[in-house]
């Protein structure tokens, strides 16, 4: 059974670069055909798919952060991080790391999930 758990500051300020770290136990991320996503849920809205890094390292955006996302990953550690650059009030959310077995962008389609980091853009 493969365990997420999100870390990161809860706070962040306007401008600024949101980052979080997804720690896996259980299983490797480099697993065949695993797909290791953000998703994050602003309050009072819907799930919202970020984006994902392939179990071969390939990385995979929303077009509409594209531009202001990154994910990365640490092998050594069981680690995938998100970056998201410029942040404003309207990023404030819950952000949660998930896998899916195979290729997916709609949240209900991940398998395991972490139990979620409230971040707070805020000056």
């Amino acid at each position: 059974q493969v365990q997420l758990q999100e870390s990161g500051p809860g706070l962040v300020k306007p401008s600024q670069t949101l980052s979080l770290t997804c720690t896996v136990s259980g299983g490797p991320i480099t697993t065949n055909s695993d797909y290791w996503a953000w998703i994050r849920q602003p309050p009072g809205k819907e799930l919202e798919w970020m984006g994902a890094i392939a179990y071969s390292g390939s990385t995979y955006y929303s077009p509409s952060l594209k531009s202001r996302t990154s994910i990365s990953r640490d092998t050594s550690k069981n680690q995938f991080t998100l970056q998201l650059r410029s942040v404003t009030p309207e990023d404030t959310a819950v952000y949660y790391c998930a896998r899916a077995s195979e290729w997916a962008t709609m949240p209900e389609d991940y398998d395991d999930w972490g139990q979620g980091t409230q971040v707070t853009v805020s000056s």
